[in-house]
This record gives structure tokens, C-alpha cells and sequence, in this order.
């Protein structure tokens, strides 16, 4: 148990990815570290609850697997990524097109008709991104998806010559350096989309619905240069899931640290260059204090710190009887009339988080339709969802609604994605609020802070170093 007699010398308070992530750079380095986190386990929004034996996420957040910080992160060597089918199935117009990666790597597009197979080729998880096929999925599985993706008589993009564009604005976008990349004017993206050299069926069938799910905006007031650092990691990636629900990232950073690092259950109400006071546990002293709280949290400990605007997210769980879509696939509606914004079969994705033999629908609700009362909210989204997936969803049973109101800070244009770590010789703060606001960006920003402590101790010579990639998510 801590008394006010213990000393450390770095507390960090919250046990999410950025201060897990410092607390092994500062272990590893050989200063003590103990982190303090006010819930009673480790995460933060990277949490994932358990009921009835599924593993609900509270957050929608998309992992990536180009996230340079996921192979350079120490303790993240076991993390597994569950990946989604190649590209994505956009629901446009009340039809679904298909849109993404071929067989050979390249950007290609197709619509599904009454066969209910795309154009796509294998993804790594050895299925067709159009799913096992008719003949390997029963009658009831077959005739769901053919309603689900019938009568798709054009796809969104248009010819042969818009998809070419694509996958050519992808491949240079996917090639360009990130210096080169945050050099560019920052503008809100919404304003950039027309300039981008693609028609505008391109734009508004695809990259505006995927842009909107991956920055979690449904206006698109985000800095461009933080849309292109998102686009670029799509570009160069897949779209995937961690194996057994989201908080096994931050769980397996837990777990790799020195026993008795991490105490949950204890909560920060003050914190100076020298001391952290905690409500149960009186007063720990140290040499250096890292407030990795999320943006609120921070602001509170750290009086004047500013307090970014936030994007409300709604994460809806459900559960059927039968997959409405055997497949891996993630599903963005653009344009179509219902709060998701996109949606997946997460059982198809990671059989891990069901129980044997059952299935977990997952959809993420954006902007103001997040903050609907729950039964009003699952009523529009049931409607949705059963014309997305074609079948009726009167018969699911709704398993979890997760309302977070500060759920992603905003990243207006100008953003500055090197927002100071240090804010005095012994006091530091991180977080994705401090960098761009992913898994990507909060891992960098823990990465940074403690490379300034370290500097800052002495144990590390020379300025607190800023990679042109650092960022690239």
C-alpha cells in the first residue's frame, strides 16, 4: 500500500496507452516509475467491458496496422490485430458498393449484385473479402447477404478511369513522406476534399464517409494535415481490431511492466513538480510527475492547461441470432438516412469476443445523434442497420450503448501536433490530446514525454527529439 512516505521518481497519473507507453520508456531506462490510475483497471477509453461472456469496446476507434508506435512500443510484441476485409462496403444510395484493396494490392472497386460476390481479392486472414461464398455459408446466410447487397447496379466511383485516379491518389498519398506531408497549408479537410484530383462521386461515395469514421467528424472540421496523416496510414495498412477487445493493448503494456508498477484504484486531486496527493492514500513524493489523464482529467489537475472541443461517440452492441454478414468487412453508410456511421459484424472480425456459436453486431454513432436517449437511439439504428445488412433486426437484442461525449479531442485546423509534453522543469503531461487523436498519436505523445523527463534527469543527453514520422498515423 502507498503511504505518504513512498517515493518514486516519476508518478504518472493514468494507466491509458500514453502513460503506459512512457512508463516502459522510463523503466527501461532505469528510473522507478509508479502509475496511478483512478479506475479499477488500466485503459482509460481503451476499455472493454465483459457481459454475458461477449467483450464489448466503449470506444470506436479503428487500429491500424501501418501504426508505426505498435511495433516500436515495448511490451506490444504479443499484441494481435484481427484485420477487416481489404478496403471497405460503402452503403450509398440504398445500395452497398464494394471499395478497396485487390488481390494484387491495388485499389479497385465493385459493386455486389443477387450473387453477393465482390471483386476483391484474398485478405491475410485467408477468406475472399467477399466472405466464404454462397456454398460454404448455408441457404439462410447466402440469401441474407444477397438481400444485404442486391441490386447494385453502379458502383459509386463510376469507370474504370475514377478508379484508376483513386488508386493513384492512394498510392502517392501512401509514398509521401510525413515531413513533406505536414508541410502543407492546414486547412479544415472538409474545405481540402474537392482539390484532391478525384470526381466528385469519388469524393462523396468514399473518401468523406471514410474520413468521417476514421476521424470519428462527422462535419470534417479537422485539420487537413491530421485527415492526410489518417488517409495516408489507411493507405499504407489495414483497418483491424485487437484480438480480444480493445483493452488488450493497454492490458499487455500492464503486464510487461515491473511488478507493482501500476496501482489502480487511486485517484490524483493535486499534483506539483515534486508531489502527487492522492485521496486514499495522502501525499507521494518524487522527482517528476506525467499527467497522462485524458484531456478534462488533465485540465483539472493542471489548472490553465487548455481544454480542446471533443467528438461524441456512441458505440451500439448488438446481438442476432445469425451474422447478418459473413464477413469481415467494415461497413461505412454514406449518405444513407440513420445515426451509424459505420458498422461490423465484430464477431466475423475476432471470434474471441463472442461466446462459442454467437454473434456481436457493432456500430459507432457520430455527432449529435451520439447524445440521443438510448431507446430512441437503438430504434434508429436498428431501422438503419436493417437496411444496411438487409434483414430484420427486430429479433436482435441490444447488449451495451457506451456514451462517451469527450470520446476523441478535436483537431481543428491550424492543429499542432507537437503540442509541448514539458510544462516545467519536473511536470509534464500527455496524451492523444497532445498529438493527433488516435492509438497512434497518444502512444507518440507517451514516447515524447518520457524522453523529456529522461532529458530533463539527466539521463538522457542532448534536446527532446522530434521524428519527422512521429506523428503518422
Amino acid at each position: 500500500m502507498l503511504t505518504s512516505a513512498h517515493r518514486t521518481d516519476v508518478v504518472i497519473v493514468g494507466a491509458g496507452l500514453a502513460g503506459l507507453a512512457a512508463a516502459h520508456q522510463l523503466t527501461s531506462a532505469g528510473v522507478t516509475v509508479s502509475v496511478l490510475e483512478a479506475a479499477p483497471q488500466v485503459g482509460g477509453r481503451m476499455t472493454t467491458d465483459l457481459i454475458d461472456g461477449f467483450r464489448l469496446d466503449r470506444s470506436g476507434q479503428l487500429v491500424n496496422t501501418s501504426f508505426p508506435e505498435l511495433q516500436r512500443t515495448p511490451g506490444l510484441g504479443g499484441l494481435v490485430l484481427r484485420p477487416f476485409s481489404p478496403g471497405v462496403l460503402v452503403r450509398a444510395d440504398g445500395r452497398t458498393h464494394r471499395v478497396g484493396a485487390t488481390g494484387t494490392g491495388g485499389w479497385g472497386t465493385g459493386s455486389w449484385g443477387s450473387g453477393g460476390r465482390g471483386t476483391s481479392g484474398r485478405g491475410t486472414n485467408g477468406r475472399g473479402t467477399n466472405g466464404r461464398g454462397a456454398g460454404g455459408r448455408g441457404t439462410r446466410g447466402a440469401l441474407t447477404t444477397a438481400r444485404a447487397l442486391a441490386n447494385a447496379a453502379r458502383a459509386p466511383l463510376g469507370g474504370a478511369l475514377d478508379q484508376a485516379r483513386l488508386g493513384a491518389a492512394l498510392g502517392r498519398l501512401a509514398a509521401l513522406p510525413a515531413d513533406r506531408l505536414l508541410a502543407r497549408p492546414d486547412r479544415p479537410v472538409a474545405e481540402t476534399l474537392a482539390g484532391r484530383g478525384l470526381p466528385a462521386r469519388t469524393v462523396e461515395g468514399f473518401l468523406r464517409p471514410l474520413l468521417v469514421s476514421l476521424l470519428s467528424d462527422p462535419e470534417l472540421t479537422t485539420s487537413s494535415r491530421c485527415a492526410d496523416l489518417v488517409l495516408r496510414g489507411y493507405a499504407r495498412g489495414r483497418l483491424c481490431l485487437p484480438a480480444g477487445g480493445a483493452s488488450a493493448v493497454p492490458e499487455l503494456l500492464a503486464a510487461a511492466l515491473p511488478p507493482g508498477t501500476v496501482r489502480t484504484g487511486i485517484r490524483a486531486v493535486t499534483a506539483s513538480t515534486t508531489a502527487v496527493a492522492t485521496a486514499e492514500h495522502g501525499e507521494i513524493a518524487c522527482r517528476s510527475i506525467l499527467v497522462a489523464t485524458g484531456a478534462r482529467a488533465a485540465a483539472d489537475l493542471l489548472p490553465g492547461l487548455r481544454l480542446p472541443s471533443f467528438h461524441p461517440v456512441t458505440v451500439l452492441h448488438h446481438t442476432a441470432d445469425h451474422p447478418p454478414l459473413r464477413e469481415p468487412a467494415l461497413v461505412l453508410t454514406a449518405g444513407d438516412h440513420g445515426p451509424v456511421a459505420h458498422t461490423a459484424v465484430a464477431s466475423e472480425v475476432d471470434p474471441s469476443r463472442t461466446p462459442p456459436g454467437r454473434v456481436l453486431i457493432t456500430s459507432t454513432v457520430l455527432g449529435d445523434a451520439a447524445a440521443l436517449p438510448t431507446a430512441e437511439l437503438d430504434r434508429a439504428a436498428r431501422a438503419q442497420l436493417a437496411a444496411v445488412y438487409g434483414t430484420s433486426t427486430v429479433g436482435w437484442d441490444l447488449l451495451a450503448a457506451h456514451h462517451d461525449p469527450y470520446a476523441v479531442p478535436a483537431m481543428p485546423a491550424p492543429h499542432d501536433l507537437r503540442r509541448p509534453v514539458r510544462l516545467l522543469s519536473g511536470l509534464y503531461v500527455c496524451g492523444d490530446h497532445r498529438d493527433s487523436s488516435t492509438v497512434q498519436g497518444a502512444l507518440v505523445s507517451g514516447r515524447r514525454a518520457a524522453r523529456a523527463i529522461l532529458h530533463d534527469l539527466g539521463a538522457l543527453p542532448g534536446a527532446e527529439p522530434t521524428a519527422p514520422d512521429a506523428a503518422a498515423a
